[in-house]
């Protein structure tokens, strides 16, 4: 063996050494693993919670294209597709790539969301170091994001995947931003737009980033000339004047604007949007209002957090409005008065991110919502943390007194998010919690009457639909998860009542093909064959890619003797959600309507499928049993 080479192994112990060593006396490496470590350790019970019964259906579980996983179609149907009111098919594919992994084990869908979280506060942490030059503080910002109990939402719900995408594009959007200041150059605003692009995909949350970038121009970037232009703890950087700056961020701004077309069309063909007939601009306007103190409230005092805060009224109430505009207002001045960039922009921040979520363009029933604070929380974490720092600098308390303050604090805050994380073991837990914090809550009685049904509790079920309907009458959710319970019970002319209504008030596609299908099977149960047929048709017409409906009709249609048409039922129901019943199904209907070879090679398609078919074909012969 030559000696240079023996040399070089004798010295890979030493080498490992130092590089550990090195990375060891880095602070900003050290504190960037501790921050992923709590988040890790903050979140990992995540891993054992299901999915729950509120969009995670849609998004994952019931989502035809996302359990293709990634193949050609699904890739072009995420970016085509505006399912869910929304575009945004980096989601989409995120959620394809889950289930190519993943399937239907929840445990794995989970821990992308928790690694994300985790490197979203290392991102912003590093993102606030490079811009500022403090460690310290931007470690502490980066750690009350990490484990706020306002984020459990984001990070614990599967569907809220889109909130931790966008907010990792967004971050490093902004850390691009600064290597595009330091030099700037048409390659390097490239890289932000495209950015900036991918975060809009993920989610339009985000659509404020070029407001943001003004904000970071102002401090800490220091690029807008302001006459009191401060030191400067990093490399300095060019300034120019404001409206310079302005227009800089116009190709951004035109970004925003298209987002913003394609979110409100989006929105408005998935009849996510509110009309002001629904809820006036009035009441809008105050519950913004009302929403800012509240959030803020819920940033220094994190309890009684759920998944839907409900509107508890419907017409303006002066007072407490007129009440939260003197607060806002008076902590503006105060801001202002404070002559502290960090402030202001920290202030603005918060003020500004959430404008997109506070509630002027009502989507959806939620007066506000934890996952809307994601983003808008970075300012409010930044106004406390620098403003924590320099009081104890100015008044020279010994480093011990702010170390135990901080680390007390976080730990108050990682206990709190540990125990609502615990809410979101199962749906009964969560929509229970939900019920037991906001009042009366009609979305959090429906959806806890569906998880008790799921789970076969159909008397309790049926109990809590009727606290829900004693809310909101009008809701056609509501009438149909009542008709549900009713024709579960036997009730089955209430329940065909029940869904005629929902037909005539729902304006929801998949909601009408639920109901079309559900109304079919009770006019089955009733006897009523004809109706059925008809009723069944209109279903796949409403939701071709509802498997049960196409099912429900191939049943009706081979007990009708009508085989070839069964046979197509069977089919398009196995070609959605392939299972060996369906290929059992399709079999029975191929035979008698003498298509030999066709009915051999469903048989194998269902062999293929389950290989033992003693198991499945009991349940074959009694769905098409007279």
């Amino acid at each position: 063996m030559p000696v240079e080479f023996e040399q070089t192994i004798a010295q890979k112990p030493i080498i490992a050494s130092q590089i550990s060593s090195g990375v060891l006396k880095n602070p900003a490496v050290v504190f960037g693993l501790l921050l992923v470590l709590a988040t890790l350790l903050l979140y990992n019970p995540a891993g054992r919670h299901p999915f729950i019964n509120y969009d995670d259906d849609r998004y994952v579980t019931d989502n035809l294209q996302v359990r293709h996983g990634l193949t050609w179609q699904s890739i072009q149907w995420a970016f085509t597709t505006t399912e869910e009111a929304n575009w945004h098919p980096l989601t989409w594919l995120s959620h394809e790539l889950d289930w190519q992994l993943f399937h239907l084990n929840p445990g794995g869908h989970h821990y992308v969301n928790v690694l994300l979280q985790a490197i979203n506060a290392w991102l912003l942490f590093l993102v606030l170091r490079q811009a500022t030059g403090f460690v310290r503080r931007s470690w502490m910002v980066a750690a009350i994001f990490a484990l706020h109990p306002i984020n459990v939402e984001s990070v614990a719900w599967v569907s809220e995947r889109k909130n931790l995408l966008s907010m990792f594009f967004f971050l490093v959007a902004l850390a691009s931003y600064r290597r595009y200041a330091l030099k700037p150059g048409l390659g390097r605003y490239g890289l932000v737009a495209i950015l900036f692009a991918l975060g809009l995909m993920a989610k339009p949350q985000v659509i404020t980033f070029p407001f943001v970038l003004l904000l970071w121009d102002y401090w800490p970037l220091q690029r807008m000339r302001c006459g009191d232009k401060l030191p400067s703890s990093g490399d300095p950087l060019p300034t120019s004047t404001f409206a310079r700056l302005v227009r800089e961020k116009v190709p951004l701004l035109a970004l925003s604007a298209a987002s913003a077309l394609v979110t409100l069309k989006a929105q408005a063909a998935g009849g996510a949007v509110r009309t002001t007939r629904q809820l006036p601009m009035s009441v809008r306007l105050g519950n913004a209002v009302i929403s800012y103190i509240r959030y803020l409230e819920k940033a220094f005092w994190p309890s009684h957090l759920a998944l839907m805060y409900p509107y508890l009224w419907s017409r303006v109430r002066l007072g407490p409005v007129l009440l939260s505009l003197l607060l806002l207002g008076l902590i503006s001045v105060l801001v202002i008065a404070a002559h502290r960039r960090y402030l202001l922009v920290g202030w603005l921040w918060f003020l500004g991110t959430a404008v997109p979520m506070i509630g002027l363009v009502q989507v959806g029933g939620q007066a506000m919502a934890d996952r809307y604070a994601y983003l808008p929380f970075i300012g409010l974490f930044l106004m406390v943390c620098w403003g924590a720092a320099e009081i104890a600098q100015r008044r020279r308390w010994p480093v011990a007194m702010p170390v135990a303050a901080a680390l007390i604090g976080l730990a108050a805050l990682g206990i709190t998010a540990r125990r609502q994380l615990g809410y979101w073991s199962d749906s009964v837990t969560l929509w229970s919690h939900a019920i037991d914090v906001t009042g009366p809550n009609f979305d959090a009685q429906e959806h806890l009457g569906s998880a008790l049904a799921a789970q076969g509790r159909m008397a309790e079920a049926g109990a809590h639909f009727e606290v829900g309907m004693a809310i909101d009458a009008e809701d056609p959710n509501g009438i149909f998860n009542l008709a549900v319970n009713d024709q579960f019970q036997g009730r089955v002319q209430r329940a065909i009542a029940g869904y005629r209504i929902v037909l005539q008030r729902s304006s929801d596609r998949k909601l009408e093909g639920e109901a079309l299908n559900n109304l079919a099977m009770a006019y089955r149960e009733a006897g009523n064959s004809s109706q059925a047929e008809t009723t069944y048709r209109a279903a796949v017409l409403a939701d071709p890619s509802n498997h049960r409906s196409w099912m429900g009709m191939g049943v009706l249609e081979q007990r009708l003797g009508k085989f070839a048409l069964a046979a197509e039922a069977f089919s398009r129901s196995a070609a959605i959600q392939p299972s060996a019943v369906d290929y059992l199904l399709l079999e029975k209907a191929l035979e008698r309507s003498e298509h030999t070879s066709e009915a051999v090679a469903a048989h194998q398609k269902a062999e293929q499928l389950s290989p033992d078919l003693r198991s499945v074909q009991p349940i074959a012969d009694a769905l098409v049993a007279p």
